[in-house]
């Protein structure tokens, strides 16, 4: 992608199921579940770039010792941080400690048998210590700590907030984590409280309470009541002091969650090659939580997914396929290669054919799979107008004609080349607009001046800030007869509050080209007209709110948008004409038929408030407000 956006999360939970002392037995080493969950988190790390943490438990701890070990790190190198002080723990011990087990379980931190790793891409807010997961809410009550990490946003902060307001408990700061947090362990609490109270008349003592309590606490009760009112994409892992676990998952599905369970191990993360790599898994064996389920582990190991929450039509994020997620998973890598090959046709009806005079590439890096998909089927289409050429020479066959028809073959080649960062600390805006325009270098001699056309796919246009201020102009020096920018992703028209960092409808090149269009043909009255809907739609509950932006955009088809896009992101000081090939919705549907949810393409939200963030990021738009809309 050429621009740099935040989105979603990372997680990674283990649950060693036999005694530490097997571990070292089978694999040589007591450490196998801090080690695999360093690795875990490693094949995970394209998913966080603000920080990361870990927290582990220990089971059966003897009352005064410590049982809950947690360690976060926003450094740069903060994966290497975090782990480099996690290991520092056990570089005094002797080697006969390092193979004693049961020595580094009672004695050593992060010896646990439950381990919580995330990874933290902030959506928004500072980039402290205290904004990096897991966190954690203490109390003496073994049973009342709480654990918890997520890959999550919610569009009702606000409404969640005032709940736990009107229970009388004072939260120390309004975000969705924080709330989230209370929320759970208000119930958390309640549900402990009800089983002391349950239990308590029949004469149990102290320590029978608690083993009751640990063992009748009721994870998907507990799950079924905090999250009633949660409204958002989310996937969560908790962990309690005794032991119990989970992880659950919205009921849309939007983010995503996969689990691997044997007799050794339970494990889950937000994605799949991660499990395969950490654990040397097949794929086949790594199953997806279903939406509106948890995978809830019992502090005795045993385990079961059950539903926690009524399940919503599936939405899961098509950006995770487009983007977002590692391509080293098979089926998305077919997905990326499959919104390459959607765009063949177009891309050929826009050059009439003439692949001799064109050059295809691909913006860095992670275009390079649907890059991939796009030019294989170009060469098929090809290869099929050879076929049709070769038979219409029927008796004039030669070896010369042939040879020249077989000789139609794609120009594949590495144009664009991400170049080191360059750090911009001077002032004036054109001096640095130079050098951000030297962040992308080019191959030269390849692109034959004023006779190819150059065509780069990139995985999505957001702002198209990157793409002006950088690609096309680097492009433009090769002096190319024209350059076709095509995405895999459709135009980018509407917010995101499920997690990726897209809250404001100016940032849109997409919207920007839309608003041009609209000042063009003089009908502003339409903005105007969408303004006065939402506003008094501002104070509904969100079950009652419609989008209204939605309806802004019937105004003009979808290529005069993508034609007013190319325009925008055109710098002008070049005269190379620039055009831009959209996916289309349809064919992204096609592409990654299980990832259905599209909301920031189409505008259809899968929860209630996702309907009143968009229609408040017009308000703040038409308002001239630059603040998020949730």
């Amino acid at each position: 992608m050429s621009d740099s956006i935040k989105h979603e999360c990372g997680i990674g939970m283990i649950r060693l199921r036999k005694p530490l002392q097997f571990y070292y037995e089978k694999y040589g080493t007591a450490l196998y579940g801090i080690n695999k969950l360093n690795l875990l988190m490693q094949k995970q790390r394209n998913r966080g770039q603000d920080g990361a943490g870990i927290a582990t438990i220990k089971l059966n701890p003897k009352p005064g010792t410590r049982y809950i070990s947690r360690k976060r790190s926003v450094s740069s190198n903060y994966l290497e941080d975090l782990f480099s002080n996690v290991y520092s723990r056990f570089k005094e011990l002797t080697l006969d400690q390092l193979r004693d087990a049961n020595y580094l379980q009672k004695h050593i931190p992060y010896t646990g048998e439950l381990l919580l790793g995330h990874l933290r891409y902030g959506t928004h807010g500072d980039n402290s210590i205290e904004s990096c997961h897991p966190f954690l809410r203490q109390n003496n009550w073994i049973s009342r700590n709480f654990v918890l990490a997520g890959n999550f946003n919610l569009t009702n902060v606000d409404e969640l907030f005032s709940e736990l307001v009107e229970l009388g408990q004072y939260p120390k700061q309004k975000s969705d984590t924080v709330t989230v947090l209370e929320k759970i362990g208000h119930f958390l609490d309640d549900e402990v409280q009800r089983l002391f109270n349950w239990y308590k008349p029949d004469g149990y003592n102290t320590e029978e309470l608690n083993e009751l309590i640990f063992k009748n606490l009721d994870i998907q009760r507990l799950l079924k009541r905090a999250s009633k009112k949660f409204d958002g994409g989310y996937v969560m892992a908790g962990m309690i002091g005794h032991g119990d676990a989970f992880m659950m998952r919205d009921p849309s599905g939007i983010r995503p969650a996969y689990y691997y369970i044997d007799d050794e191990i339970i494990v889950t993360a937000s994605e799949r090659p991660a499990i395969q790599t950490a654990f040397d898994i097949p794929f086949r064996k790594i199953k997806e939580l279903e939406r509106g389920h948890a995978l809830i582990i019992k502090r005795d190991g045993r385990v079961f997914v059950e539903p926690f929450i009524d399940q919503l039509e599936r939405s899961a994020c098509s950006f995770e396929r487009i983007y977002f997620s590692r391509g080293t998973d098979k089926e998305i890598y077919l997905e990326r290669k499959k919104l390459g090959a959607m765009l063949a046709q177009t891309v050929l009806e826009r050059l009439n054919y003439n692949i001799k005079d064109t050059v295809f590439s691909f913006v860095p890096n992670t275009a390079e799979t649907s890059f991939l998909g796009l030019v294989k089927e170009v060469q098929n289409q090809i290869d099929v107008v050879k076929k049709e050429q070769i038979l219409a020479l029927k008796g004039k066959l030669t070896a010369k004609k042939i040879e020249k028809i077989l000789n139609q073959c794609v120009r594949v080649e590495k144009i664009i080349v991400k170049d080191a960062k360059l750090r911009t600390f001077i002032v004036d805006d054109s001096s640095r607009d130079d050098l951000v325009a030297h962040a992308y270098d080019v191959t030269y001699g390849i692109v034959k001046n004023d006779v190819d056309t150059l065509v780069l796919i990139d995985d999505s246009i957001v702002r198209g800030t990157t793409l002006k201020k950088s690609i096309i102009t680097a492009a433009a020096k090769l002096h190319p007869k024209k350059i076709i920018v095509v995405s895999s992703a459709p135009q980018i028209r509407f917010p995101d509050c499920y997690g990726i960092d897209m809250s404001k409808m100016s940032d849109f090149v997409a919207f920007r080209a839309l608003v041009e269009l609209m000042k063009e043909t003089k009908q502003e009255h339409i903005l105007d007209d969408a303004y006065e809907k939402c506003k008094l739609q501002a104070h509904l509950p969100k079950e009652d709110v419609v989008n209204e932006v939605v309806k802004i955009y019937d105004a003009f088809t979808y290529e005069e948008v993508s034609n007013k896009i190319a325009e925008i992101i055109t710098p002008k000081n070049i005269d190379v004409p620039v055009e831009v090939i959209y996916q289309t919705i349809e064919d992204l549907q096609v592409a990654c038929p299980n990832n259905n949810g599209d909301w920031y393409f189409s505008g259809n939200y899968p929860t209630p408030g996702g309907n009143k963030v968009v229609n408040r990021a017009f308000m703040n738009y038409m308002e001239n407000k630059n603040e998020r809309a949730y």
